[in-house]
Protein backbone atom coordinates (compact mmCIF):
# COMPACT_ATOMS: atom_id res chain seq x y z
CA UNK A 1 0.00 0.00 0.00
CA UNK A 2 2.97 2.33 0.37
CA UNK A 3 2.03 5.30 2.51
CA UNK A 4 -0.10 5.53 5.62
CA UNK A 5 -3.83 5.62 4.79
CA UNK A 6 -5.49 8.53 6.60
CA UNK A 7 -9.13 9.54 6.93
CA UNK A 8 -11.04 12.16 8.87
CA UNK A 9 -14.61 12.40 10.10
CA UNK A 10 -17.62 14.69 10.49
CA UNK A 11 -16.84 15.17 14.20
CA UNK A 12 -13.83 17.28 13.18
CA UNK A 13 -16.31 19.66 11.55
CA UNK A 14 -18.57 19.88 14.62
CA UNK A 15 -20.98 17.04 13.88
CA UNK A 16 -20.92 14.88 17.02
CA UNK A 17 -22.99 11.80 17.82
CA UNK A 18 -24.60 13.25 20.96
CA UNK A 19 -28.15 14.27 21.74
CA UNK A 20 -28.64 17.88 22.74
CA UNK A 21 -25.60 19.30 20.92
CA UNK A 22 -26.77 22.54 19.34
CA UNK A 23 -25.34 25.15 17.00
CA UNK A 24 -25.02 25.79 13.30
CA UNK A 25 -23.93 22.64 11.51
CA UNK A 26 -21.54 22.67 8.57
CA UNK A 27 -23.26 20.99 5.62
CA UNK A 28 -22.05 17.62 4.47
CA UNK A 29 -21.07 18.80 1.00
CA UNK A 30 -18.72 21.43 2.39
CA UNK A 31 -17.38 18.98 4.95
CA UNK A 32 -16.55 16.36 2.33
CA UNK A 33 -15.02 18.99 0.03
CA UNK A 34 -12.77 20.28 2.80
CA UNK A 35 -11.89 16.80 4.02
CA UNK A 36 -10.68 15.83 0.54
CA UNK A 37 -8.97 19.19 -0.08
CA UNK A 38 -6.90 18.84 3.09
CA UNK A 39 -5.40 15.50 2.10
CA UNK A 40 -7.67 12.76 3.46
CA UNK A 41 -8.95 9.85 1.40
CA UNK A 42 -11.53 8.31 3.74
CA UNK A 43 -14.39 9.37 6.00
CA UNK A 44 -16.80 7.94 8.54
CA UNK A 45 -20.57 8.25 8.24
CA UNK A 46 -21.25 10.50 11.24
CA UNK A 47 -24.78 10.94 12.58
CA UNK A 48 -27.43 9.02 10.68
CA UNK A 49 -28.92 11.47 8.21
CA UNK A 50 -25.95 13.83 8.11
CA UNK A 51 -24.53 12.23 4.97
CA UNK A 52 -27.05 10.99 2.38
CA UNK A 53 -28.80 7.74 3.36
CA UNK A 54 -29.59 6.75 -0.24
CA UNK A 55 -26.71 4.41 -1.19
CA UNK A 56 -26.53 5.62 -4.78
CA UNK A 57 -26.39 9.26 -3.74
CA UNK A 58 -23.84 8.57 -1.02
CA UNK A 59 -21.66 6.53 -3.36
CA UNK A 60 -21.72 9.36 -5.88
CA UNK A 61 -20.69 11.93 -3.24
CA UNK A 62 -17.77 9.76 -2.17
CA UNK A 63 -16.65 8.74 -5.65
CA UNK A 64 -16.50 12.23 -7.08
CA UNK A 65 -14.14 13.25 -4.28
CA UNK A 66 -12.05 10.08 -4.36
CA UNK A 67 -13.13 9.07 -0.84
CA UNK A 68 -13.85 5.70 0.73
CA UNK A 69 -16.26 4.95 3.58
CA UNK A 70 -14.30 3.72 6.57
CA UNK A 71 -16.83 3.16 9.34
CA UNK A 72 -20.08 4.18 10.97
CA UNK A 73 -20.46 5.01 14.65
CA UNK A 74 -23.44 3.31 16.32
CA UNK A 75 -24.24 4.16 19.96
CA UNK A 76 -26.27 1.56 21.88
CA UNK A 77 -27.16 1.73 25.59
CA UNK A 78 -25.84 -1.79 26.17
CA UNK A 79 -26.38 -1.65 29.92
CA UNK A 80 -30.12 -1.99 29.37
CA UNK A 81 -31.38 -5.29 27.95
CA UNK A 82 -34.71 -3.74 26.98
CA UNK A 83 -32.95 -1.32 24.61
CA UNK A 84 -30.93 -3.95 22.77
CA UNK A 85 -33.40 -4.87 20.03
CA UNK A 86 -33.76 -1.22 19.01
CA UNK A 87 -29.98 -0.87 19.05
CA UNK A 88 -29.53 -3.93 16.85
CA UNK A 89 -32.04 -2.53 14.38
CA UNK A 90 -30.11 0.75 14.13
CA UNK A 91 -26.79 -1.08 13.79
CA UNK A 92 -28.09 -3.31 10.99
CA UNK A 93 -29.72 -0.38 9.16
CA UNK A 94 -26.47 1.56 9.37
CA UNK A 95 -24.37 -1.42 8.34
CA UNK A 96 -26.51 -1.99 5.25
CA UNK A 97 -25.88 1.58 4.13
CA UNK A 98 -22.11 1.51 4.56
CA UNK A 99 -21.89 -2.01 3.11
CA UNK A 100 -23.71 -0.75 0.01
CA UNK A 101 -20.97 1.83 -0.62
CA UNK A 102 -18.07 -0.31 0.58
CA UNK A 103 -14.78 -0.48 -1.25
CA UNK A 104 -11.36 -1.56 0.01
CA UNK A 105 -10.79 -1.87 2.89
CA UNK A 106 -14.24 -2.92 4.07
CA UNK A 107 -15.81 -0.46 6.51
CA UNK A 108 -16.44 -1.25 10.16
CA UNK A 109 -19.39 -0.71 12.41
CA UNK A 110 -18.00 1.25 15.35
CA UNK A 111 -20.13 0.17 18.29
CA UNK A 112 -20.14 2.31 21.42
CA UNK A 113 -22.13 2.93 24.54
CA UNK A 114 -24.75 5.68 24.41
CA UNK A 115 -22.05 8.10 25.52
CA UNK A 116 -23.06 11.27 27.30
CA UNK A 117 -26.51 9.93 28.24
CA UNK A 118 -25.76 8.76 31.80
CA UNK A 119 -25.53 11.83 34.09
CA UNK A 120 -23.03 10.33 36.54
CA UNK A 121 -20.67 9.02 33.89
CA UNK A 122 -20.90 12.29 31.95
CA UNK A 123 -20.14 14.33 35.07
CA UNK A 124 -17.18 12.14 36.06
CA UNK A 125 -15.63 11.63 32.61
CA UNK A 126 -11.85 11.68 32.81
CA UNK A 127 -11.83 10.75 36.50
CA UNK A 128 -14.09 7.68 36.84
CA UNK A 129 -13.88 6.00 40.27
CA UNK A 130 -14.39 2.21 40.46
CA UNK A 131 -17.73 2.57 42.25
CA UNK A 132 -19.19 4.38 39.23
CA UNK A 133 -18.72 1.33 37.02
CA UNK A 134 -20.90 -1.58 36.06
CA UNK A 135 -21.70 -4.42 38.44
CA UNK A 136 -20.85 -8.01 37.53
CA UNK A 137 -24.40 -8.69 36.38
CA UNK A 138 -24.51 -5.46 34.40
CA UNK A 139 -21.25 -6.38 32.68
CA UNK A 140 -22.78 -9.70 31.64
CA UNK A 141 -25.74 -7.91 30.02
CA UNK A 142 -23.47 -5.31 28.43
CA UNK A 143 -21.06 -7.81 26.89
CA UNK A 144 -23.76 -10.20 25.71
CA UNK A 145 -25.51 -7.30 24.02
CA UNK A 146 -22.33 -6.23 22.25
CA UNK A 147 -21.79 -9.77 20.99
CA UNK A 148 -25.36 -9.90 19.67
CA UNK A 149 -25.00 -6.58 17.85
CA UNK A 150 -21.78 -7.72 16.21
CA UNK A 151 -23.19 -11.11 15.27
CA UNK A 152 -26.30 -9.64 13.64
CA UNK A 153 -24.29 -7.02 11.76
CA UNK A 154 -22.01 -9.71 10.37
CA UNK A 155 -24.86 -12.06 9.46
CA UNK A 156 -26.80 -9.32 7.68
CA UNK A 157 -23.98 -7.45 5.93
CA UNK A 158 -20.65 -9.26 6.32
CA UNK A 159 -19.18 -6.24 8.11
CA UNK A 160 -17.10 -6.57 11.26
CA UNK A 161 -17.64 -4.60 14.45
CA UNK A 162 -15.08 -2.72 16.53
CA UNK A 163 -15.89 -1.30 19.94
CA UNK A 164 -15.00 2.30 20.78
CA UNK A 165 -13.84 2.87 24.36
CA UNK A 166 -15.07 6.40 25.05
CA UNK A 167 -15.23 8.99 27.82
CA UNK A 168 -18.73 9.53 29.25
CA UNK A 169 -19.60 5.90 28.52
CA UNK A 170 -19.34 2.68 30.52
CA UNK A 171 -16.15 1.49 28.78
CA UNK A 172 -13.77 4.33 29.54
CA UNK A 173 -10.97 3.37 31.91
CA UNK A 174 -8.15 0.90 31.16
CA UNK A 175 -9.72 -1.62 33.56
CA UNK A 176 -13.09 -1.26 31.86
CA UNK A 177 -11.52 -1.77 28.43
CA UNK A 178 -9.80 -4.93 29.68
CA UNK A 179 -13.02 -6.23 31.24
CA UNK A 180 -15.00 -5.59 28.06
CA UNK A 181 -12.43 -7.40 25.92
CA UNK A 182 -12.31 -10.34 28.32
CA UNK A 183 -16.09 -10.73 28.24
CA UNK A 184 -16.63 -10.37 24.49
CA UNK A 185 -15.96 -12.77 21.63
CA UNK A 186 -12.63 -11.94 19.91
CA UNK A 187 -13.93 -13.49 16.70
CA UNK A 188 -16.87 -11.06 16.65
CA UNK A 189 -15.61 -7.81 18.16
CA UNK A 190 -12.34 -5.93 17.82
CA UNK A 191 -11.27 -2.65 19.37
CA UNK A 192 -10.95 0.74 17.77
CA UNK A 193 -8.15 2.23 19.84
CA UNK A 194 -8.59 5.97 20.39
CA UNK A 195 -5.40 7.64 21.55
CA UNK A 196 -6.94 10.70 23.24
CA UNK A 197 -9.87 8.96 24.89
CA UNK A 198 -7.36 6.57 26.43
CA UNK A 199 -5.15 9.41 27.69
CA UNK A 200 -7.99 11.50 29.12
CA UNK A 201 -9.73 8.51 30.70
CA UNK A 202 -6.59 7.03 32.24
CA UNK A 203 -4.60 10.13 33.12
CA UNK A 204 -1.66 8.32 31.51
CA UNK A 205 0.33 9.21 28.40
CA UNK A 206 1.73 5.72 27.75
CA UNK A 207 -0.49 4.83 24.82
CA UNK A 208 2.10 2.39 23.47
CA UNK A 209 1.86 0.28 26.61
CA UNK A 210 -1.90 0.20 26.17
CA UNK A 211 -1.64 -0.69 22.49
CA UNK A 212 0.71 -3.53 23.39
CA UNK A 213 -1.82 -4.84 25.93
CA UNK A 214 -4.72 -4.73 23.49
CA UNK A 215 -2.74 -5.50 20.33
CA UNK A 216 -4.56 -8.68 19.36
CA UNK A 217 -7.92 -6.87 19.42
CA UNK A 218 -6.95 -3.58 17.73
CA UNK A 219 -8.51 -3.68 14.26
CA UNK A 220 -8.87 0.08 13.70
CA UNK A 221 -7.25 3.22 15.11
CA UNK A 222 -8.50 6.74 15.85
CA UNK A 223 -5.74 9.35 16.11
CA UNK A 224 -6.76 12.14 18.45
CA UNK A 225 -4.69 14.37 20.72
CA UNK A 226 -5.30 15.48 24.30
CA UNK A 227 -4.26 18.80 25.83
CA UNK A 228 -2.78 17.86 29.24
CA UNK A 229 -3.30 21.33 30.73
CA UNK A 230 -6.98 21.37 29.89
CA UNK A 231 -7.37 17.77 31.05
CA UNK A 232 -5.78 18.67 34.39
CA UNK A 233 -8.01 21.73 34.73
CA UNK A 234 -11.08 19.64 33.89
CA UNK A 235 -10.23 17.20 36.67
CA UNK A 236 -9.37 19.94 39.17
CA UNK A 237 -12.55 21.92 38.48
CA UNK A 238 -14.69 18.80 38.05
CA UNK A 239 -15.97 19.67 34.60
CA UNK A 240 -18.37 17.32 32.91
CA UNK A 241 -17.49 15.80 29.55
CA UNK A 242 -19.14 18.45 27.41
CA UNK A 243 -17.52 21.30 29.34
CA UNK A 244 -14.14 19.69 28.75
CA UNK A 245 -14.95 19.47 25.02
CA UNK A 246 -15.95 23.14 24.94
CA UNK A 247 -12.58 24.06 26.45
CA UNK A 248 -10.68 22.01 23.83
CA UNK A 249 -9.51 18.98 25.79
CA UNK A 250 -9.14 17.22 22.42
CA UNK A 251 -6.80 19.34 20.33
CA UNK A 252 -5.12 19.22 16.93
CA UNK A 253 -2.57 16.47 16.42
CA UNK A 254 0.85 17.42 17.70
CA UNK A 255 -0.44 20.03 20.14
CA UNK A 256 -1.15 17.70 23.04
CA UNK A 257 0.61 14.92 24.89
CA UNK A 258 0.06 11.87 22.65
CA UNK A 259 3.35 10.52 21.28
CA UNK A 260 2.25 10.14 17.67
CA UNK A 261 5.70 9.32 16.27
CA UNK A 262 5.72 6.32 18.63
CA UNK A 263 2.16 5.38 17.62
CA UNK A 264 3.04 5.40 13.92
CA UNK A 265 6.20 3.39 14.57
CA UNK A 266 4.08 0.86 16.48
CA UNK A 267 1.63 0.57 13.58
CA UNK A 268 4.42 0.20 11.03
CA UNK A 269 6.19 -2.44 13.12
CA UNK A 270 2.99 -4.47 13.34
CA UNK A 271 2.43 -4.08 9.60
CA UNK A 272 -0.88 -2.31 10.07
CA UNK A 273 -2.36 -1.83 6.61
CA UNK A 274 -5.75 -0.31 7.41
CA UNK A 275 -6.78 3.30 7.70
CA UNK A 276 -6.14 5.52 10.67
CA UNK A 277 -8.78 8.15 11.35
CA UNK A 278 -7.87 11.65 12.48
CA UNK A 279 -10.40 13.22 14.83
CA UNK A 280 -10.49 16.67 16.36
CA UNK A 281 -13.75 16.68 18.31
CA UNK A 282 -15.23 20.15 18.27
CA UNK A 283 -18.69 21.48 19.03
CA UNK A 284 -20.53 23.39 16.28
CA UNK A 285 -18.94 26.78 15.66
CA UNK A 286 -15.62 25.98 17.35
CA UNK A 287 -12.38 26.82 15.56
CA UNK A 288 -11.55 26.53 11.86
CA UNK A 289 -12.17 22.89 10.93
CA UNK A 290 -10.59 22.97 7.47
CA UNK A 291 -7.35 24.53 8.69
CA UNK A 292 -7.22 22.26 11.73
CA UNK A 293 -7.67 19.25 9.45
CA UNK A 294 -4.92 20.54 7.15
CA UNK A 295 -2.48 21.10 10.01
CA UNK A 296 -3.13 17.65 11.48
CA UNK A 297 -2.60 15.99 8.09
CA UNK A 298 0.63 17.90 7.51
CA UNK A 299 1.80 16.93 10.98
CA UNK A 300 1.24 13.23 10.24
CA UNK A 301 3.19 13.52 6.99
CA UNK A 302 6.08 15.07 8.90
CA UNK A 303 6.37 12.12 11.27
CA UNK A 304 5.35 9.19 9.07
CA UNK A 305 7.93 6.41 9.40
CA UNK A 306 9.62 5.36 6.19
CA UNK A 307 8.96 1.68 6.85
CA UNK A 308 5.29 2.13 5.95
CA UNK A 309 6.60 1.83 2.39
CA UNK A 310 7.36 -1.82 3.10
CA UNK A 311 3.87 -2.76 4.31
CA UNK A 312 1.95 -4.73 1.73
CA UNK A 313 -1.86 -5.04 1.52
CA UNK A 314 -3.22 -7.98 3.46
CA UNK A 315 -0.30 -8.17 5.90
CA UNK A 316 -1.97 -6.43 8.84
CA UNK A 317 -1.34 -8.80 11.72
CA UNK A 318 -3.98 -7.14 13.88
CA UNK A 319 -6.99 -7.64 11.60
CA UNK A 320 -8.72 -10.85 12.50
Amino acid sequence: MGKLLVGNAPCSWGTLEFEGVTGEQIGYSRMLDELAETGYTGTELGDWGYLPTDPDVLRGELDRRGLVMLAAFVPVALKYADKLDAGIAVAVKTARLVAAVASTPKPFIVLADHNGSEPVRTRLAGRIPPEAGLTESEWAVFAAGANRVAQRVFEETGLRTVYHHHCAGYVETPKEIATFLALTDPSKIGLVFDTAHYVYASGQTDVIGAMDRYADRIWYVHLKDCDPRIAAQARAEEWDYFTALEHGVFCELGRGCVDFPAVLRWLAARRYDGYVLVEHDVLPGMGEPRESARRSREYLRSIEPANFDNVLPGENRNAA
